[in-house]
């Protein structure tokens, strides 16, 4: 059964239906909101509660890209995470660290050990970079360079203007830049950026 169909399907009530949707999606939602919260638990979190925002919700979808529909749910899914974290901050022993389950999403393939360990220290100063950034502007560059969204799909997903996603990108993109730039001494050697000029 191809997407349109198990759209249709689910739209009508028929929980399998759906599930099959889930299953085409999880990977990319909780990549997402992996990327956006830095937090294995929270990203699961947020994962489940989008997809069940989803289910409840798909009877009211009307067409258009299922894909942005999708992210905007775990999108706002993970602003509430945020807000409520702010106005409930703590820290937990379940903070400690541990082996991270989300690296099976991050990559895959035979690799050396290390091109193995270059590649998680790539990552965290990705992650770090991207943490730093104001969380408008991190969900936009995440939304582009790591799902791989076009600019129209970024609007749809997250309800702004065209021009606000190419301005978010564009700042995004410069302040990640310079971080990288600063972190460049602790990267891997191939993967240091070099100053422009």
């Amino acid at each position: 059964m191809d997407e349109q169909a198990l759209i249709g399907s689910a739209c009508k009530g028929d929980a399998r239906a759906f599930n099959q949707l889930v299953l085409l999606y999880q990977s990319m939602v909780y990549n997402l909101a992996y990327r956006i919260l830095s937090d294995a638990d929270a990203a699961a979190d947020a994962t489940q509660d989008a997809f069940l925002s989803a289910f409840k919700a798909i009877h009211k979808f009307r067409g258009g890209s299922f894909k942005a529909w999708l992210l905007r749910i775990v999108t706002n899914a993970c602003y509430d995470y945020l807000r409520d974290k702010r106005r409930r901050p703590a820290d937990s022993l379940d903070d400690l660290p541990v082996e991270e389950d989300h690296l099976r999403f991050l990559g895959g393939g035979a690799e050396s050990p290390e091109e193995f360990i270059e590649r998680r220290q790539l990552n965290r100063a990705i992650q770090q970079g991207l943490l730093g950034l104001p969380v408008e502007q991190r969900v936009v560059l995440i939304l582009s360079d790591l799902q791989g969204l076009s600019y129209q799909e970024i609007a749809d997903t997250t309800g702004l203007s065209l021009g606000t996603v190419k301005s978010r990108l564009s700042r995004g993109r410069a302040r990640l830049r310079d971080y990288l730039l600063e972190q460049r001494e602790l990267l891997p050697a191939r993967y240091r950026l070099r100053d422009a000029g």
